[in-house]
């Protein structure tokens, strides 16, 4: 059976469960090299690396090097783990959401510079069921729906962007757009567990901070390794 592809950032995963038998490679692709994990269940991308004081902000990630390293080493199934904030007052942190749509309106990569090529980017609909239904069985409390809009960053965003993106999505964050047009783009199953971190600036009293997101990464580490552990282990071998 093929390795499934996880790819994950803020939240804290490395040495856990099946994070923890990984042997560490530098795959090069066509778009660059990407650094990448890899067990016979998993493969596993850091995207912002693995030097806590030299992370690679989300505005300079290499989608392009990452998702094709994943499908040179045999993976077909992407999972993106996200961390992201709330745009709504009832999607409160230390939840999970399972994306099924998302918006990105400018700075979207693309593997196409010397032809015209169009894709109609989506999630993968058969993957995020199985997502759903691996935390369900859990008993997981996740939103099977959400729509997920992209910033470029690295700063966070204003008020009243806030403001206008809620009233057209759920969650807020910084890559998982981009990877899930990639990997269209490449023919490679992909869907994201997000997990909600923190609510997006202005939506409640207190100042967001860096830290705050941090935090909540932490704490839903967890609940994040229950889901991918039961996928890897039982869902796809039973």
């Amino acid at each position: 059976m093929k390795p499934v592809g996880i790819i994950s950032g803020t939240i804290p995963l490395q040495g856990e469960d099946v994070f923890s038998d990984l042997r560490e490679t530098n795959v090069e692709t066509r778009f660059g090299s990407a650094l990448v994990f890899i067990s016979e269940a998993i493969v596993f991308i850091p995207r912002h690396g693995m030097e806590v004081q030299h992370s690679i902000p989300p505005h300079r990630i290499n989608h392009q090097a990452n998702l094709a390293a994943l499908r040179d080493v045999g993976a077909e199934e992407i999972i993106g783990i996200n961390s992201t904030g709330s745009l709504k007052s009832n999607i409160v942190p230390g939840m999970i959401v399972i994306p099924d749509d998302y918006i990105s309106l400018s700075g979207v990569p693309t593997i196409f510079h010397d032809k015209v090529a169009h894709i109609t980017p989506s999630l993968n609909e058969p993957l995020r069921q199985m997502l759903i239904h691996t935390a369900g069985r859990l008993g997981i409390p996740a939103y099977e729906k959400g729509v997920y809009w992209q910033t470029s960053g690295p700063r966070l965003e204003t008020r009243a962007e806030i403001r206008l993106m809620s009233q057209f999505a759920d969650i807020i964050g910084m890559t998982m757009a981009s990877e899930a047009t990639i990997a269209d783009e490449m023919g490679l199953s992909y869907a994201a567990i997000c997990s909600v971190d923190n609510y997006a600036h202005g939506l409640v009293d207190k100042p967001l901070a860096v830290e705050t997101i941090i935090e909540g990464a932490r704490k839903n580490a967890r609940t994040i390794l229950k889901i991918i552990n039961s996928y890897t282990r039982d869902e796809r071998n039973g």
